[in-house]
């Protein structure tokens, strides 16, 4: 590993998470600064529980802050040694942008500014950073290509993404930073996030309450198992770009029924379904063209759909009793 120095933001979040713990599994001679505000978008007991999993490795180095706070930043970080940020940490989810949108403008517009900032302020070389495949909207071109038009998101979480490249992009004109963005489809597994829907369609279907099916169930997503997303960022770690653009997705569209039907499956539970209309901010369909991420970062997804929610819901029948606290 060329870094050994590595910052990473959102560190006790679902993908930072798995991307810090398999860098200390995987690079004995990295120290890894995380940071977390450990804020209570949804409940703080999973991610401290993952927190505390990444405080069993001496390499690893927690510091709970807010990085949209500039003050609080630079002094945390000013006298550490820091020669890659892997900025992860964002207000994440489309459909609570449309109840509070501040959240997205203090998280994912001030901190993501902040962010670089600190990189160009401590001459870190490079950084890699989350986008999202929602930055695509309702793109019509079937699949979706890092060379498609996005300058139409419908929601507000969407235009705090498609910012955050074109921030990423002054950085690197005005001050040849080395910015990498990748954009992840769905990303789905075990210590999820609690607000999306197979983590949510799991509680509810243990639980014995119906599940909320939107747009009566006339919907395709293109389901990213972690451990693929994960080995995508660590192909980005390594191979070094000056400025790009990636999708991380499976190229594999599932369509909604069949994803409730395979949660179903493999909980040995069927769901009681409420049908409803599409809400607003989501989407039809997402589909990656991966054509770019695999030529340039050797990147190709190895977990079917069948065997990533297989893995899941045994992982939550394992830990149901206190999962459905969260």
């Amino acid at each position: 590993m060329k870094y050994k120095n590595i910052l990473i933001t959102g560190s006790a979040g679902f993908i930072g998470f798995h991307l810090s713990k398999y860098l200390l599994e995987n690079y004995n001679d990295i120290q890894i600064i995380g940071i977390d505000n450990l804020n209570n978008y949804y409940n703080p007991i999973l991610k401290e529980k993952r927190n505390d999993i990444l405080k069993n490795y001496e390499n690893y180095n927690f510091i709970k802050m807010d990085f949209s706070n500039w003050h609080d930043l630079v002094n945390n970080l000013k006298n550490k040694d820091i020669d890659l940020i892997i900025h992860l940490g964002a207000q994440a989810g489309v459909r609570y942008s449309l109840e509070n949108p501040w959240a997205y403008e203090s998280s994912n517009i001030l901190g993501t500014l902040n962010i670089y900032e600190l990189a160009r302020k401590l001459n870190i070389e490079k950084v890699v950073y989350a986008s999202s495949s929602s930055v695509y909207g309702g793109n019509k071109k079937i699949p979706f290509s890092e060379d498609d038009n996005v300058d139409k998101p419908v929601s507000l979480y969407a235009a705090t993404k498609k910012s955050n490249e074109l921030m990423a992009y002054t950085y690197h004109h005005l001050y040849g930073i080395k910015m990498t963005g990748l954009r992840f489809f769905t990303v789905y597994g075990e210590y999820g996030r609690p607000d999306m829907a197979y983590f949510k369609f799991a509680k509810k279907i243990i639980s014995n309450e119906p599940i909320d099916i939107y747009n009566y169930g006339n919907m395709e997503r293109d389901f990213t198992y972690i451990s693929d997303v994960v080995d995508g960022i660590n192909s980005a770690i390594k191979k070094d770009f000056d400025y790009e653009i990636f999708n991380l997705g499976n190229s594999r569209p599932i369509k909604l029924m069949y994803f409730v039907e395979l949660i179903e499956q493999y909980l040995n539970k069927s769901a009681e379904k409420n049908f409803l209309p599409m809400q607003d901010g989501d989407v039809l369909r997402t589909y990656a063209d991966l054509s770019k991420s695999r030529k340039l970062l050797n990147y190709s997804p190895k977990v079917s759909i069948e065997e990533g929610l297989k893995r899941f819901c045994n992982w939550f029948l394992e830990n149901k009793e206190w999962l459905l606290k969260t």
